[in-house]
């Protein structure tokens, strides 16, 4: 299981405040990863893979607005 940490930026979220993973910010190869799922870091500002134990973390500093 990987313990890998990829620090994102608010632009990099998608429009719900997430990502997918396997992502390639992550580095990881897609042909032999896991099936690809829905992570939401907005919520709160961390995720985890529960396939590969990646974390995605929102940059010290970054925020997530919400223009509705």
């Amino acid at each position: 299981m990987s313990k890998a940490v990829v620090e994102l930026l608010a632009k990099d979220l998608n429009a719900q405040g997430g990502v997918y993973c396997p992502n390639p910010a992550a580095d990881m190869k897609l042909w032999n990863s896991h099936p690809r799922v829905y992570l939401d870091v907005a919520r709160t500002g961390e995720a985890r893979c529960a396939y590969c134990g990646t974390i995605y973390r929102l940059k010290a500093g970054e925020t997530v607005g919400h223009a509705h």
